[in-house]
């Protein structure tokens, strides 16, 4: 079997040093921050998105120096204040001891996506961990997915927090997990269909290894 997982908002909380980057890029600009509680929706589709919905609308030209001050600052940043979800590093261990082939897809930039991986999970055994970068199409497209598979017939598990995960998943055609601790919860789950609802990371254990 293969555990896909997505990052922000399914291992790690990550949502505080984000909003720290883009509000400084924001503040470098001249340019209003946001609270927190914004960039739950703000985040999901990749570094550039994100760029141009923190920024009004009359302003969207400044989402290539947003980006570039976003990276300055968050590659200094990017543990601050971010930290694994509670019983996730338990759940990727007990998955990886039953033979559970471990992997991450996320549209963060792959520079930090491995980083924030290696420092926090150092003992955990991941097959590959496949980021955002121009090279490759984010989700929902299901390239990630398909890279991650291969040629591998496994049955293959995404699991994340927001819509993007979900429609992931379903595009590759594989089995999906919403997790509700994350940044967007149980209701965008359920609308875009997630095969099965995981209150827990235990919860995320229990389906893949009874399934």
């Amino acid at each position: 079997m293969i555990a896909i997982f997505d990052l922000d908002g399914t291992i790690a909380d990550t949502l505080e040093d984000i909003a720290a980057a883009i509000n400084y890029g924001l503040d470098r600009l001249g340019l209003p921050a946001h609270p927190l509680e914004r960039f739950r929706q703000f985040v999901g589709d990749g570094l550039q998105v994100l760029c141009r919905r923190a920024l009004p609308l009359e302003k969207a030209d400044k989402a290539e120096r947003l980006s570039q001050l976003f990276s300055e600052y968050y590659g200094e940043h990017y543990l601050d204040a971010t930290h694994l979800y509670p019983g996730i590093e338990e759940a990727l261990k007990e998955l990886s001891a039953a033979d559970v082939i471990l992997a991450v897809a996320t549209n963060k930039p792959q520079i930090h996506a491995r980083k924030i991986v290696a420092e926090l999970l150092p003992d955990i055994d991941f097959d590959i961990i496949l980021g955002g970068c121009p090279e490759r199409e984010k989700k929902p497209d299901p390239a990630m997915i398909r890279e991650i598979i291969g040629s591998r017939t496994d049955k293959a598990y995404m699991i994340g927090d927001s819509n993007v995960d979900i429609l992931a998943g379903k595009n590759a055609g594989i089995c999906t997990i919403g997790c509700t601790w994350g940044f967007r919860g149980r209701r965008e789950l359920e609308e875009n269909g997630a095969d099965h609802i995981a209150e827990t990371p235990g919860n995320v254990v229990n389906i893949i290894l009874k399934g």
